[in-house]
């Protein structure tokens, strides 16, 4: 059982599932639907404070350096064309349905990168984020634990 709650925390805080895979995968495993919730919503929202003091510190430091500097440039261009016209928009609620709306390619790690490239501030964009994840992980704990149940009644 420890196992299955450390991997649900590592996927969930891993930029390649978040809690989006952490959580049904700690419900197929047939973890109790409240831990899988608990430990993917913790993994999925340490993302936010690590990944924004991660991005300013390197900023700072390799700001000087002309390829990172192009590098920025091109990538928050690229970002702001992708979420940045409906999360500029709408600010605070824009930031949080983005994060919210369990896809690839939405979720605390692009969230985090928009309201840094968007300059929102942190503890609006923190508490953005941090709601988005909990819906997230509510949308995903439910349709985990209603598609183990769908499962365990086939033959």
């Amino acid at each position: 059982m420890f196992e299955i709650l450390i991997y649900t925390f590592l996927l969930s805080i891993s930029p390649f599932g978040e809690a989006r895979a952490g959580i049904p995968y700690a419900v197929l495993n047939d973890m109790p639907v409240f831990w899988a919730f608990v430990v993917g919503l913790v993994g999925n929202l340490l993302i936010f404070p690590l990944l924004a003091w991660l991005i300013e510190s390197f900023s700072k430091k390799l700001w000087p350096n002309r390829t990172y500097k192009k590098g920025v440039i091109k990538l928050g261009r690229r970002a702001k064309k992708g979420v940045g016209a409906e999360v500029q928009k709408y600010g605070f609620w824009g930031l949080m349905v983005f994060v919210m709306i369990p896809l690839p390619g939405t979720g605390a790690y692009m969230g985090t990168i928009a309201a840094y490239l968007l300059k929102i501030k942190r503890g609006q964009a923190f508490l953005a984020v941090s709601i988005g994840v909990i819906i997230s992980c509510l949308i995903m704990a439910g349709g985990s634990y209603l598609g183990n149940m769908g499962l365990k009644t086939l033959p």
